[in-house]
């Protein structure tokens, strides 16, 4: 196998490194993340940090890059103290790319792709039309990670939507029936689908398939 030394890493060139190390770590979740500013200017993008941090009370957890530079969806959480996340599909592929790019502070993404905004009953926060799977999700704390000064945002599901044909009687949503994509890297959309599904590990029981 190909060896790499951490010194190595350090001197690639800038893109290069990027792919190498965004790449390496497998696949990531891949959300679009929706807030509303105080003003009610909306906002859309794409993060691939989004994780699960416990059921009980539901929370959830992204990082936010530095704010060394405006960030609309840090600020505007911050305004409201709500966001929405968004499964992205395969058939939104290029526009949930296009969040990524580096608009000026205030300019909606809804306005400059294809995406739309959706809402429902009586929540102010945008969700976008389409996905599957769809958090409204609270503001709780936040995290400072010195090492890189990124910030670790943690959040609560306050309320949770996704299409009833996902969803299997224990509760458990197969995402792959969806449509909903990873990212390999940066800029890798790959299309999971399910292999298996194995019943509570227990010791000294070998592992049990649901589907076998």
């Amino acid at each position: 196998m190909k060896k790499i030394s951490k010194e190595e890493i350090s001197k690639m060139e800038k893109v290069e490194r990027l792919n190498l190390i965004n790449s390496c770590t497998g696949y990531k979740s891949a959300n679009l993340i929706a807030t509303k500013s105080a003003e009610g200017k909306s906002n859309v993008a794409i993060f691939s940090s989004v994780t699960h941090l416990g059921s009980d009370p539901a929370l959830i957890g992204f990082i936010m890059r530095p704010t060394t530079v405006p960030r609309d969806t840090y600020r505007n959480i911050r305004e409201t103290g709500f966001f929405t996340v968004n499964h992205i599909t395969a058939d939104m592929i290029a526009d949930a790319h296009h969040t990524s790019a580096n608009y000026e502070l205030g300019v909606s993404e809804f306005d400059k792709t294809n995406l739309e905004e959706e809402y429902k009953n009586d929540i102010e926060i945008p969700f976008v039309k389409g996905s599957p799977v769809q958090l409204y999700c609270k503001y709780v704390n936040e995290y400072c990670i010195k090492e890189n000064d990124t910030i670790h945002i943690i959040a609560s599901i306050e309320n949770l939507f996704f299409d009833e044909n996902l969803r299997h009687p224990d509760g458990w949503l197969q995402i792959d029936k969806g449509n909903v994509i990873a990212l390999n890297g940066l800029d890798g959309y790959c299309l999971p689908k399910l292999v298996d599904r194995f019943q509570y590990a227990r010791k000294d029981t070998p592992s049990k398939s649901f589907l076998k």
